[in-house]
């Protein structure tokens, strides 16, 4: 099983650099996007169903602002849009689909970093969305989380570290709240666990030449609980083209999802 995740910054702005021309090379099972920017009417045939895939997406309220999808290569048994906080799912932040017990997550955290009150609502999204991890896992269920967490973990998944531990994103904060769900949570940072090398970045900043210098940031993950976690054997980050300010993951798993 081949699950690529990625944030666009734009659908159609990732369309026209490429990007769905890129997954269509890939085969991937699954597809995670963050950050569509596009409602309903914005969507083309080709976003809503890029060469067969089944699309499911979660559109936020706001035009042009937030909003997740999936796109997998088979039917799901079940589809789950917004984790019930209206507060964040009127932003577009979760697509939840269900195969049998494994449940593949795309979820778009808020970022903090244009105001303080943007950084409550940070908090608040993960103050609540903890105990939805924790409450899917302890009902049983495998779940491979992906998406933009907007934190960047340990200081080997950001560049310029001791610049940035007071700003939104690197805060103790906010990385004692991944490490709490990577300990007591039972969830596995699953390109981590394959890949422990310094500089490998999913995020750099369009100022300056952070693209081209590397100065970038760890922020788009897979995270698995332990038992699909396990299955995981390769993982990269593709860098080839720029489709946005992301650059998408991918990781295969010794899994084989049901056809229809």
């Amino acid at each position: 099983m081949r699950i690529i995740t990625g944030n666009l910054n734009g659908v159609r702005s990732a369309a026209k650099k490429g990007f769905f021309d890129w997954f269509g090379k890939q085969d991937a099972d699954v597809l995670c996007v963050q950050e569509l920017k596009a409602i309903l009417p914005d969507m083309t045939p080709n976003f809503l169903k890029p060469y067969g895939y089944h699309g499911y997406f979660h559109y936020a309220e706001k035009k042009g602002y937030s909003g997740v999808g999936i796109y997998t290569r088979y039917q799901p048994d079940e589809i789950l849009l917004g984790f019930g906080y209206s507060e964040f799912d009127s932003e577009g932040r979760y697509v939840e689909v269900r195969f049998g017990n494994l449940s593949i997550l795309s979820v778009y955290l808020p970022s903090g970093s244009s105001s303080e009150e943007r950084q409550l609502v940070k908090y608040r999204f993960m103050a609540v969305f903890m105990p939805h991890l924790e409450a899917l896992r302890a009902g049983g269920r495998e779940i491979i989380l992906c998406g933009d967490i907007n934190i960047a973990h340990k200081e080997i998944d950001i560049k310029n570290w001791k610049g940035n531990l007071k700003n939104s994103g690197f805060l103790p904060q906010e990385r004692a709240w991944l490490t709490q769900l990577f300990n007591e949570g039972g969830y596995v940072d699953v390109f981590r666990a394959l890949d422990t090398r310094a500089e490998q970045y999913t995020w750099w900043s369009n100022r300056g030449q952070a693209y081209a210098k590397n100065v970038g940031w760890r922020i788009d993950y897979q995270i698995a609980t332990t038992r699909i976690a396990e299955k995981a054997y390769m993982a990269s980050i593709f860098r080839d083209i720029k489709f946005s300010d992301h650059a998408p993951l991918t990781i295969d798993y010794h899994h084989r999802l049901k056809s229809v």
